[in-house]
């Protein structure tokens, strides 16, 4: 990937979707190995914004908002779409809240609150604490056939909510249909693993992407390569299916990659394998298996698990 100074290619936020479906009509068609910059709102739809509002109190019909769909000229079923992440510019607000009865703590939440946070160029202020700034993409992917619903994460991407996803990595997705269909939204200032109340710092901005389609190597979960490490994102009602899944794959691919036996491959995982969380609250758990570049590539990682 290449890419330009400046994008060549800029797509507003007047475009966006609910439901990762292939019978959408994109609003764009772009090249591959080209900038380009896509403007996001924020996972309620820019709808709140004053800690007055609560979240009763706006069209839940309109959460998690994706800008796209967008096509990929060239992106075939089957590949493997890369979309590298080259930067993420937040608007200067955001905003968290509770839901009574929701969230990982759900059965103690007995109220609607909403507390709007000011982001800054290195910091979040919560209340009168400040965090440092982690931005993040919470929902992206492309169409899958199950028409997924933005707010629900799966094989496609979607609300994977992973912290991991971030400026200078580059995610991998399963074409299903060509032209992939790809959006994004839901972004964060900040998050915890977890998101254990069901939101991080919810803002809106743009994201600065490229994208390259690999020949034949649709992985089977979304996966991400960062600078030292790569992740395998896998989504279940059943966190503990989900665990098992990440586990399996990355043995899978130690013991592809490295030419191991199953059972050596299954040893060199518990030494040098991570399993983190990356959200508790969707209808689907979202995890990811974690393995340093020092030992597989993300082209064997790719090759050992693609179908």
């Amino acid at each position: 990937m290449t890419g330009s100074e400046s994008p060549l290619i800029n797509i507003s936020d007047e475009s966006t979707f609910f439901s990762f479906d292939p019978g959408l009509t994109p609003i764009a068609e772009v090249e591959q190995n080209v900038l380009v910059k896509i403007e996001t709102k924020d996972c309620f739809s820019n709808q709140i914004t004053s800690e007055e509002q609560l979240i009763m109190d706006i069209d839940f019909s309109r959460i998690n908002p994706a800008t796209g769909p967008v096509f990929i000229k060239g992106a075939k079923k089957g590949d493997a779409l890369a979309v590298k992440i080259h930067k993420i510019d937040l608007k200067q607000q955001g905003a968290i809240v509770t839901i009574p009865e929701e969230g990982f703590l759900g059965d103690k939440v007995k109220e609607a609150r909403t507390r709007i946070c000011d982001i800054e160029t290195e910091e979040v202020q919560f209340l009168n604490l400040n965090l440092p700034l982690r931005k993040m993409i919470g929902v992206i992917g492309v169409a899958t056939p199950e028409k997924t619903a933005t707010g629900t994460p799966g094989r496609h991407g979607g609300n994977m909510d992973a912290t991991v996803i971030t400026e200078g990595v580059t995610v991998y997705f399963p074409i299903s249909y060509d032209g992939a269909l790809f959006g994004l939204g839901d972004l964060h200032a900040v998050m915890g693993d977890g998101e254990v109340c069901v939101a991080g710092c919810e803002t809106s901005g743009y994201v600065t992407v490229e994208f390259e389609s690999l020949n034949e190597l649709a992985p089977p979960w979304p996966c991400v390569e960062a600078k030292d490490w790569l992740y395998i994102i896998v989504s279940d009602e059943d966190v503990n299916k989900a665990f098992y899944e990440a586990t399996e794959v990355a043995v899978r691919a130690l013991q592809n990659a490295l030419k191991l036996d199953w059972h050596d491959a299954y040893m060199l995982s518990s030494i040098a394998m991570d399993l983190e969380i990356c959200q508790l609250v969707d209808p689907r758990k979202t995890i990811r298996s974690k393995l340093p570049k020092s030992l597989i590539s993300i082209e064997e990682l790719l090759k050992s698990i693609s179908a």
